[in-house]
């Protein structure tokens, strides 16, 4: 479902909202002064439901600018600490695709480091190990796919810090294409990263029934490849 905000609503109800965030969206205001997906779906419901007054959207989880994929708001605050609580004790599960310019010596495994953040730079810095400040970080990925240059990655996130997946990627040599930050060599044309969140689940934090949803991948994408 598009509207003229090109908002992409991947699943609904009274309770919540999973969106299809792209490549240049903020998911909430930042120093940037840009209208953030969470301004631009509070005037789509409003306008959609023609309701008075103020549309109340909570921000429970995040995603990186450059990042694109599942994100979930809530419309209710009873539904806003639940979902907040959910995503804290990982209770959600996410997965990830990611496309790399190397393919990982191993075709599958789990990435363990200390990630300590820089908070000057915006950067996360991986150790084997522990350090000031740091914090564990955890991920299971996979090999699914390659095209003649890049190869697609699909990962599973256990702890959820700061930059994780684009760190520890790059630690095993595999940066992300076009995440220049952490090493990849140039960047995409759109200005993000080829860093998707694909699907997302949990269990409804009102109804309890599992929400189970998968973000179809960017048009016009390198990601385009690798449809099945």
């Amino acid at each position: 479902m598009q509207d003229h905000h090109s908002i992409q609503i991947l699943y609904e109800d009274n309770h919540l909202v999973i969106l299809n965030k792209r490549v240049s969206d903020i998911v909430q205001g930042d120093k940037t002064g840009d209208i953030s997906l969470d301004e631009r779906l509070r005037k789509f419901i409003k306008e959609r439901d023609g309701k008075p007054g103020n549309v109340f959207i909570g921000i429970p989880h995040r995603l990186d600018r450059p990042v694109s994929g599942a994100i979930v708001y809530t419309k209710t605050s009873k539904a806003l600490s639940r979902m907040t609580k959910i995503f804290r004790e990982k209770e959600a599960e996410k997965i990830y695709h990611a496309i790399v310019r190397n393919k990982p010596e191993v075709s599958s495994g789990i990435l363990e480091h200390y990630i300590v953040k820089n908070a000057k730079q915006n950067k996360s810095y991986c150790s084997d190990h522990q350090k000031p400040g740091s914090k564990q970080a955890v991920l299971e990925y996979r090999y699914l796919a390659s095209s003649d240059q890049y190869h697609l990655l699909e990962i599973l996130l256990n702890t959820g810090r700061h930059h994780q997946i684009r760190a520890q990627l790059a630690a095993i040599g595999c940066p992300v294409k076009g995440d220049v930050k952490y090493g990849a060599g140039r960047p995409n044309r759109n200005g993000g990263i080829s860093l998707h969140a694909r699907k997302i689940a949990f269990g409804h934090p009102v109804k309890k029934d599992r929400i189970d949803t998968t973000a179809p991948y960017p048009e016009d994408d390198i990601f385009e490849v690798f449809k099945p």
